[in-house]
Formats: C-alpha cells, sequence, structure tokens
C-alpha cells in the first residue's frame, strides 16, 4: 500500500486502485476510489467544498491517518478503512482475506470495495461496511413501509411512483452518510453487515460526517448538499386539489364558494388533461377558454393557481417533433422509442439536457406564466416508465442505470430557475419525486398515489419523517389518500384523521381521486381536456357536515400558527431541519426518543401523536423532559412519562412544549 499526502486530502494506491480521501465540509470526509487511470470529476450531489476546511494527514509504516475535526479515517497499510468521531469508532470497512489481519475466518475472501467491470471505465461497485451493535439507521428518503428504523431493511436505490430514493442516513452512533452515487442499485442494512451495490458506475463515491446530535448532522450534510429557500407565506395554508377539475368554470366555482365561506385558499391546483395531449404543455381551449380572465378573479380573491406538468411527450403532440428533431427527449437502447403508455404513446423529456431544460420552461412560460401561474405540479417526476427496465434507458448524460436517480432534481432545476429568471421570489413547486439536493430547487414532495386506508397513513408517518431526514424539509401526502371510494364505511373517519396529521405537517393538502368513479366524461373523443375521466368533489364541505365542522376546525388552528410554521420554515432554510421531526432530533439524550415511532414533532414546540388506527378513541402519548400543555384543554403535564389520554374522532393529541 502506498500513502500519499496532496494538498488537503490523502491518496492511497495498490495495484489498480487509487483512493482518494479529502476534507469537504464541516466535520467531515469524502472518500472516492476508482480502478480507472483518473477520477471522473464529477461531484454529484456535493456542492463545491467549503475552503476552511484543512485535513491533518499523518503517514507511517503502518497506515495512514486523515483529519477533519471531530471526524477521522485511518488507512491501514492491509488496506482497509475505519472512521472515528472523536475517539469512537463509528463505521469500519467489511472485509475477509487470507492476510489474517482480521480476527474473522480468513478463508472467506471478501473485499470491502469490489469492482466488477462491466463495459469501458463502468464497473458494477460493491461497498461494504462492519454491522455496529445496536445501531438505529433514519432517513434514506421514502418508502412505502411502517418503518422508521431502518436497520435489518433491504432498500432498493431507485425511483418509482410513491418510492424516493435519497442515499443519505443518519445513525444513532454519531455520524451522518451518504452514497454519492445515482445510480441504480439497492442497500442491505444487514444485522451482519451493511451492504451497498450500483448496478453501472465509474467509480466508488460517499460522504461520512460526524457530530454529537443529529441537528449539527443535519447541518453538516445540507451545508454540502443544499438547503430550502425561505418558503413563501402565500402558501403556508390550504392547498385544494382534486382529481380533476375538468374546466375554468369548475376551478372558479370551488375558489367561490371558499370565499363565500371565508376560508382563505392559498393554492388551487388544475390536475391533467387540461391540455389536448400530453407534451403540449398548454391549456385545451374548449375548457379553459380565457386563462386570464381566470387567473385575474382567482388573484383578486388572494389564491395562487398551480397547473400539471408532466414530463411525458406524447408523439401526436405540437412540440414532439421539435424535441425529436433536437434530441431533448429520452432515448430507449432498442425496440420502439417509447417509455410511457398510460392514455397516449408518449416519450419522456430529457430532463438532464440543458436544452430540454429550457425547452419545456419556454412552453410553461408561454402557455402559464404569462398569465399569472407561478407554481407547478411536476407530476411523474421520477420519472415513471411503463415498465422500469432502467438498463433500456439513456439521457443526455449517460446510461438511466448510472443516473437515473437524479432526474428529478434536474427536472425541478428546470421550473425553479425559468422561474428564478422570470424574477420570482415567492417559489413552490410540487414533485412526485426527489433526490439529494432538490430541496434547494423550492421542491415541496408528495408521497405518490397511495391508498385510502389506515395501513397507508401509518406508512406516510415513517414516509415524512424520513424524507425530512433525508435533508428535503418541504413534504406532504394526499390527505385521505388517493385511491379511495367515498362509499366506504370508514372513509370519513380516515380523512378526518388524515387532515388531523396533514395539518402539523409542512403543507396542508387536499387531493384524492374519489370514487365511485360514474361521472361522465365531457367529451367522447380520446384526447383533449374532455377526454379523462374525474373523481368525486373533494372540498372540505364534501363530505358533509360533522366532517366539514372538524376539518375547519383544523383549518384554523393552522392559520391561527402561521407565524410559528414561518419560523420553522426559516429554521429549515437556515440549517437544513426538517419541519416534522422524530422525538429523538429535539431530544438526541432521551433513549426512549429513539424507539418511538409513532409520535413526532411539529418544528421544536409541538409534539404532535396522530391517529392512525381505524375505531382508535384513545392513545398512549410519551412526553420528553419539560413541561407539555395539551392546546385542547390546556392540562399541563410533566415530561419523562407516558401517559393515555382520550382521542375522539375530533380529537388529535398535540402538545406545546412550555418554557
Amino acid at each position: 500500500m502506498q500513502f500519499f499526502q496532496s494538498n488537503n486530502s490523502l491518496i492511497a494506491k495498490h495495484r489498480n486502485e487509487t483512493v482518494l480521501i479529502q476534507a469537504w465540509g464541516k466535520d467531515a470526509l469524502r472518500v472516492r476510489a476508482t480502478q480507472s487511470a483518473r477520477f471522473c470529476g464529477a461531484d454529484n450531489a456535493l456542492e463545491t467544498a467549503p475552503a476552511k476546511y484543512t485535513a491533518e494527514v499523518q503517514i507511517t509504516a503502518k497506515e495512514a491517518v486523515i483529519r477533519n475535526g471531530l471526524i477521522s479515517c485511518v488507512f491501514h497499510n492491509g488496506g482497509h478503512m475505519e472512521f472515528y468521531r472523536g475517539s469512537q469508532r463509528i463505521l469500519k470497512e467489511y472485509y475477509r482475506d487470507w492476510g489474517g489481519a482480521n480476527e474473522h475466518s480468513p478463508s472467506l475472501r471478501l473485499c470491502a470495495r469490489e469492482f466488477k467491470p462491466v463495459s469501458g471505465s463502468d464497473y458494477e461497485i460493491t461497498m461494504r461496511f462492519e454491522a455496529n451493535e445496536g445501531e438505529k439507521i433514519f432517513g434514506m428518503g421514502q418508502y412505502q413501509q411502517p418503518n422508521l428504523d431502518l436497520k435489518g431493511c433491504v432498500l432498493e436505490l431507485a425511483q418509482r411512483n410513491s418510492q424516493i430514493s435519497i442515499p443519505f442516513y443518519l445513525s444513532n452512533k454519531g455520524y451522518g452518510f451518504l452514497w454519492n452515487n445515482a445510480g441504480i442499485g439497492q442497500v442491505c442494512f444487514g444485522a451482519n453487515y451493511t451492504q451497498w451495490h450500483s448496478k453501472l458506475s465509474e467509480e466508488l463515491d460517499y460522504w461520512i460526517t460526524a457530530a454529537d446530535t443529529p441537528k449539527e448532522l443535519m447541518h453538516n450534510y445540507t451545508e454540502v448538499t443544499g438547503r430550502a429557500p425561505v418558503f413563501p407565506e402565500n402558501a403556508m395554508g390550504l392547498w385544494q386539489c382534486k382529481l380533476r377539475y375538468r374546466t375554468q368554470e369548475e376551478v372558479l366555482e370551488v375558489a367561490r364558494e371558499y370565499k363565500r365561506r371565508g376560508i382563505a385558499l392559498d393554492i388551487i391546483v388544475i390536475d391533467f388533461f387540461h391540455w389536448i395531449r400530453q407534451g403540449d404543455w398548454s391549456f385545451d381551449p374548449e375548457y379553459w377558454p380565457d386563462p386570464q380572465a381566470m387567473m385575474d378573479e382567482l388573484k383578486e380573491m388572494g389564491t395562487r393557481c398551480m397547473v400539471s406538468i408532466w414530463p411525458t411527450v406524447d408523439k401526436k403532440s405540437v412540440n414532439f417533433r421539435e424535441m425529436w428533431e433536437k434530441g431533448l427527449l429520452v432515448r430507449t437502447e432498442r425496440g420502439s422509442a417509447q417509455c410511457f403508455d398510460f392514455q397516449g404513446d408518449t416519450v419522456i423529456y430529457d430532463a438532464f439536457h440543458p436544452d430540454a431544460r429550457a425547452f419545456i420552461w419556454e412552453k410553461a412560460k408561454e402557455n402559464y406564466f404569462r398569465y399569472g401561474i407561478d407554481t407547478f405540479w411536476l407530476d411523474e417526476a421520477e420519472p415513471e416508465y411503463s415498465s422500469y427496465d432502467f438498463e433500456h434507458y439513456r439521457y443526455h448524460s449517460g446510461a438511466a442505470l448510472k443516473i437515473s436517480n437524479s432526474y428529478p432534481l434536474y427536472h425541478a432545476k428546470a421550473f425553479y430557475d425559468g422561474l428564478k429568471a422570470s424574477g420570482r421570489n415567492d417559489i413552490v413547486n410540487l414533485l412526485r419525486c426527489a433526490w439529494v439536493g432538490s430541496q434547494k430547487y423550492a421542491a415541496v414532495v408528495w408521497s405518490g398515489d397511495i391508498k385510502s386506508n389506515f395501513a397507508a397513513l401509518r406508512d406516510q408517518l415513517s414516509a415524512g419523517l424520513n424524507i425530512g431526514m433525508a435533508g428535503i424539509p418541504w413534504w406532504t401526502s394526499d390527505t385521505g389518500g388517493f385511491y379511495g371510494d367515498v362509499r366506504d364505511a370508514h372513509f370519513n373517519e380516515l380523512l378526518i384523521r388524515w387532515f388531523q396529521f396533514s395539518t402539523f405537517c409542512p403543507v396542508l393538502r387536499m387531493h384524492g381521486n374519489r370514487g365511485p368513479y360514474d361521472t361522465p366524461n365531457l367529451s367522447n373523443l380520446d384526447y383533449g381536456g374532455g377526454f379523462s375521466p374525474t373523481g368525486r368533489p373533494n372540498e372540505l364541505w364534501s363530505y358533509g357536515e360533522e366532517v366539514y365542522e372538524i376539518l375547519k376546525k383544523y383549518l384554523d388552528i393552522r392559520l391561527g400558527m402561521k407565524d410559528y410554521i414561518k419560523s420553522v420554515m426559516a429554521e429549515a432554510s437556515e440549517n437544513g431541519s426538517p419541519v416534522i421531526r422524530t422525538l429523538f432530533y429535539e431530544f438526541p439524550r432521551d433513549t426512549a426518543c429513539w424507539d418511538i415511532d409513532d409520535q413526532y414533532m411539529f418544528g421544536p414546540k409541538y409534539l404532535v401523536a396522530p391517529v392512525l388506527t381505524q375505531g382508535m378513541t384513545e392513545r398512549t402519548v410519551y412526553l420528553p423532559h419539560g413541561h407539555w400543555r395539551s392546546i385542547h384543554d390546556d392540562t399541563v403535564y410533566s415530561g419523562e412519562q407516558t401517559i393515555t389520554v382520550p382521542a375522539p374522532l375530533e380529537i388529535i393529541p398535540v402538545y406545546e412544549k412550555l418554557g
């Protein structure tokens, strides 16, 4: 093993492998390894390393050590690495060899860093680390499962509808880890070892930071990947949406009814097939004859308008031929040039191509923004493929297997950059997917097309908390779930419980595809704004007076918290803290808080204990250190105890931390 110091870096060489370790942010190191002649030079998810952090490097005959503040890496002459937070070892490479340098079987022979050639300079890469006893792992984006602690989980590193891969986690052992790779793969957080796998990469690349608290870890992580801008005040209240408002008059009538009832409506959403064909990115004039008049009236009511934009381009779209000729569409490696077949024969625009990003924004600017529409619903942002055969697709920047997970980041960037260049500062767009750093492009991420049942509601709590710890503070879900039938005997109960949860989420948004699906289409054609079906009404008053009164009560609670929500959103911009956060994020020294997965903090001040089970009318609540006041009856409780409290249908247990 040969060790070298080069400026702020440690370089190790052995046979065909070169390893480069650098100080990269506060108390953080970036590790890269290659079997090529040189490193590819891509920063991937990392922004430029702050120059103020300088590494200390020491090289001896037995090992080399690189230290940056609280974190250090010991690189042994035998070829394996260990990482320390101060004097505590936090991570160690998993390897077995003939040399007997470890205490385990020398006959097993497993490399920690494994490169299998695929083609040219590309490799199938596997990285293994020893498991830490008693470790708890959080973050990694959004997966549809109830597991908050991800130890023991196997996670696909791929974007799908309702699944969001953001490969950063933080550990109760005092470190955070970023797999700095946008390729398709898998991670196994096993009890015996942790294994990261990438199907196609040029080199191994990861980043690790150490700190004493989760909040400090999030600060370090978002310092090098970016933070959300200031959240717009005019989007902190109610967002109204359904599948789907089909005409200009339908949108205006809903907004007028909210005004008649004296209910502030921040955003109303126009969903898909307000266009003629996918990829037109414009209104169908038959059903939207005067967008300017619509926007003038909405603006007078104080309501912003959001429109849905899909990345799909129908081959009969007015824009297809130009985009095809200019190479602005995703390529297929063989066979037909088709990516998605929902309501059309479509290809997906290539968000990796800067000219494609400019093209889609110019269409949005011409056909929406000029009327005053300044917020966009970037649906299907994974992007969604009819078949997730990633080896079948290729982008401007390379093979989908190698980079596809970062597609939603570049899609968000297209609209953020366009709005910014057009003079907007109150930017907020809604996306169904994200990657590391999407937060800096004003992305509200929602949890996708999920079922309307209590199991799905339970999953959303873990999903929202974990994506927050992956760096995305602006998150929401379809209140009531997406797929649901209002004839279900328990639907109203579910909607109320979900709305109560959404009240104490970053964004409160009504949406759903409400059955029964018996509303006739506006047109018998197989294209245009009258072609696609719609769901039942989904406004606050759509479910009867009893439901309306409860929903209205919680909307009023949220509106009364606007100044507090502003402060929480400001904290997200300043240090990367999630808006909804685990109990241990605020109380890291309380060991009980690391085990609780059915409560959360809404910012630093409010503890929320959502009702996640059908028929539940009371629940237990753990209160950490301090004194806590119920927001419903002003009862004050001492902390460090578990209480049992009533939770009738109109009550979600919420407690304000005093002092």
